[in-house]
């Protein structure tokens, strides 16, 4: 079994919108929360850092642990097809964070590529993975 550590970030604008990226690596183009995997030694907090950056400009500061989400995804069902004879297992940790700098932009040849402010409401009409709804209730939103 495949191990994969990652870290996103709830963050979230003065009109209560939710910031989301739009990941399209996957078998779907689906809206996920901002974040991703861990390098190799990376601290956490440093990690939903940098990937926030990566994805949708905004410099972050993490300001709770909200919570780690574990989930074991079987073979047939990875996004890789040449992955798909062992499964996965996914530890996302999720924090809440707050914009310190930066500006929306998108990212470029990277798994998502743009990211948007949505309302709870857009949000439940969007196609998106199962995460946004995990880190929402993670943190108190939904």
């Amino acid at each position: 079994m495949d191990l994969r550590v990652a870290a996103y970030g709830v963050v979230t604008d003065d009109a209560g919108r939710v910031l989301l990226a739009r990941w399209v690596e996957g078998r779907r183009v689906a809206w996920t929360m901002p974040g991703g995997g861990l390098e190799a030694g990376e601290d956490p907090e440093l990690a939903v850092r940098r990937e926030l950056r990566e994805e949708t400009g905004f410099d972050i500061e993490p300001t709770e642990l909200l919570g780690i989400h574990s989930r074991v995804i079987p073979a047939s069902r990875r996004v890789r097809r040449d992955d798909m004879n062992t499964p996965l297992h996914t530890l996302r940790i999720v924090y809440r964070a707050r914009i310190i700098g930066g500006s929306l932009r998108f990212e470029k040849n990277g798994s998502t590529d743009m990211a948007a402010w949505f309302t709870l409401d857009e949000v439940a009409e969007l196609q998106r993975v199962r995460l946004v709804d995990t880190a929402l209730r993670m943190a108190q939103i939904l």
